[in-house]
């Protein structure tokens, strides 16, 4: 890593450091939660479909607005990277970095999944996160990051030279080529920084690098989120299996995950409707 020589300080540096900090976005000033709603949803709710995503590679599933979905740990510790979209227009897709924003670094139950501008609206609200009780460990970890962009062919490129195909970036794009009839060029164009479900991740204290450290997910744990709208999703079973060493590789052992949709029972929906697109009136100005 290339490091350089700081210049020295002024003499005001302690005061400079000392200014209080402001949270960017206010959370209370977001639509809350609603826990009551969510679960009553929930309730008798019938399993409709069920998707295996193989190692090492991706699947897509839909989940039409009002169900939900759950990604389901099912033989070993297994990291996902998920991609979403709007199942009617893959021009709005999930927005990583506003949902950050909006949220925090790592998501869990009551957390939503944000769509990209001039969409902005939730595509997908958190209803179960059966590795909350994770939190933050000594390191600085916590589970299902909105951090990292996923691992891709042209980075593993960039620093071993070599070229690996099964990179979550390269199977989502040919998921969602295979899925809708695109060329992998088009395709690629769609395919966006993802949820790392299940992934366990951080900044390191001293350099703030993004680090990994093995998953604690088990067989049987699961994140379920309820569809805010009609959705596509993509889920690729990461080459690095928990991340607990390293990924871009056939070395680390990896498991499948399943996805299950589940439709709420008759009336459970009564009074609902998708959330709509942001009202900004895209003037900017002019």
């Amino acid at each position: 890593m290339m490091t350089h020589t700081p210049h020295q300080p002024p003499a005001d540096a302690a005061q400079r450091r000392a200014v209080p900090l402001t949270i960017c976005y206010e959370v209370d000033r977001l639509p809350p939660f609603d826990r009551a709603f969510y679960e009553q949803v929930r309730q008798d709710m019938a399993l409709v479909e069920e998707v295996v995503v193989p190692p090492r590679d991706a699947a897509t599933f839909t989940v039409p607005a009002g169900h939900l979905f759950r990604i389901v740990s099912i033989e070993g510790p297994q990291v996902g990277d998920l991609n979403l979209w709007n199942a009617n227009d893959l021009s709005e897709r999930f927005f990583s970095g506003k949902t950050r924003q909006l949220h925090a670094t790592h998501v869990t139950t009551g957390d939503r999944l944000w769509s990209n501008m001039p969409f902005l609206r939730p595509l997908a609200t958190i209803t179960r996160d059966t590795l909350d009780w994770y939190g933050w460990d000594d390191d600085g970890g916590g589970v299902h990051d909105v951090i990292g962009t996923r691992c891709d062919p042209y980075t593993n490129c960039l620093l071993t030279g070599g070229e690996y195909h099964h990179c979550c970036h390269s199977n989502l794009t040919r998921a969602l080529a295979a899925e809708r009839g695109l060329t992998l060029e088009a395709a690629e164009a769609h395919v966006h920084d993802v949820l790392n479900v299940f992934m366990c991740t951080g900044f390191t204290r001293d350099t703030h690098q993004y680090f990994m450290k093995a998953s604690p997910v088990r067989p049987g744990d699961y994140l379920e989120m309820f569809a805010e709208i009609d959705l596509l999703g993509a889920l690729s079973a990461c080459p690095g299996g928990d991340c607990g060493s390293q990924h871009s590789s056939d070395s680390a052992a990896c498991y499948p995950l399943k996805v299950e949709i589940y439709a709420p029972r008759p009336g459970a929906l009564d009074g609902w409707t998708p959330p709509a697109r942001n009202g900004y009136s895209r003037r900017h100005g002019l």
